[in-house]
């Protein structure tokens, strides 16, 4: 059986992604299409009992420095970067990816979490992505997302947005027809969580879903309530204690009506930071780690009570989403073997 997964692994991911248009990084294995190649006996099944890779912080691959302080920062974080130094300080602990959303589609992440602010003084209502520091437009991070939806037709995507800062009702209208305007009929109506397989969304030629964590999700068909897509954080500096309590949120995820994230994430403390703080959240926290995490990942096992989504800070550094999508193999057998 582990010869069957490695022939399939090659077929699937054979192809070596090209380089961004900055020139600037080249993937060595290119998921691109991997739903596409899912065997057969899975393209019925919920995308809610399927492991789809995941990225935290997703748009932070670039925040500025010369902008204003995000609304997510506390006023003594606000009156210190009023130094240079200190959010240069900031943007190392702000950054948790270092490929853009079209180089993490290709390395196969189909689930993005999403943080948004408007920005001070600006007059146009534009929103930006926020994490500590401003990123970029959330407009151009959509068209660069659509953009390889056209091209990657049978690809799914989950666009979790979950924090919203200094947004009144104006801006959520806003990013709400921005997003319309975006993705067009490729958005996917909120409707039951069972009845979202690749084979259904296929036929319907839907490949976004929009989770909107506010009330304005009532009020239009393509946002799903965030209630349908739980996000448990540990909020810990220990392995040990993150993968006891991804165990725990687990075995307590509901077997129907929702999706499920494991956040296989670790959150620096104040002392955290203050330690490492010329090394930043990659070199302090996340390097030494993450090959323990992405043991616990090679352990899961997809389905109704098993992992879904799982997303991790800088998903590049090992075979994060590889790891991720191969748990799929796990469910064919399943289904195989059902059939016997």
């Amino acid at each position: 059986m582990l010869a069957v997964r490695k022939v399939r692994r090659k077929l699937r991911m054979g192809t070596i992604c090209s380089p961004s248009p900055s020139g600037t990084k080249t993937l060595e294995v290119c998921n691109a299409d991997w739903m596409a190649s899912l065997p057969p006996l899975l393209h019925n099944v919920p995308l809610s009992n399927l492991a789809i890779p995941g990225s935290h912080d997703s748009f932070s691959y670039w925040v500025d420095e010369k902008s204003p302080v995000g609304p997510d920062q506390t006023p003594a974080i606000k009156r210190l970067a009023r130094i240079s130094l200190v959010k240069k300080l900031m943007k190392k602990w702000s950054v948790t990816q270092n490929l853009t959303f079209r180089e993490q589609l290709e390395a196969g992440i189909r689930y993005f979490d999403l943080r948004v602010s408007s920005k001070p003084g600006d007059a146009d209502q534009e929103i930006y992505f926020i994490h500590g520091l401003f990123g970029i437009r959330v407009w151009d991070g959509l068209m660069e997302i659509d953009s390889f939806l056209t091209q990657h037709p049978q690809e799914i995507v989950f666009l979790d947005f979950n924090h919203f800062y200094a947004m009144d009702e104006a801006h959520h209208k806003r990013l709400i027809l921005r997003i319309q305007e975006a993705f067009g009929n490729k958005l996917c109506s909120a409707c039951s969580v069972e009845s979202m397989t690749l084979q259904t969304l296929w036929e319907k030629k839907c490949q976004v879903l929009i989770f909107y964590h506010c009330p304005f999700y009532k009020h239009y068909p393509f946002l799903w309530p965030g209630k349908k897509i739980p996000a448990p954080w540990a909020n810990t500096t220990s392995v040990r204690k993150l993968i006891l309590f991804l165990e725990t949120t687990l075995s307590e995820r509901s077997p129907h009506g929702s999706f499920h994230v494991s956040q296989a994430i670790l959150t620096p403390r104040v002392k955290t930071i203050a330690r490492g703080l010329v090394g930043g959240l990659k070199n302090t926290l996340v390097h030494r780690n993450l090959p323990a995490i992405l043991d616990w990942v090679k352990t899961q096992k997809p389905g109704a009570l098993g992992v879904n989504i799982i997303t991790s800070d800088f998903v590049d550094l090992v075979d994060f989403a590889t790891a991720v999508i191969e748990l799929n193999d796990l469910l064919q057998e399943d289904r195989a073997l059902a059939k016997c």
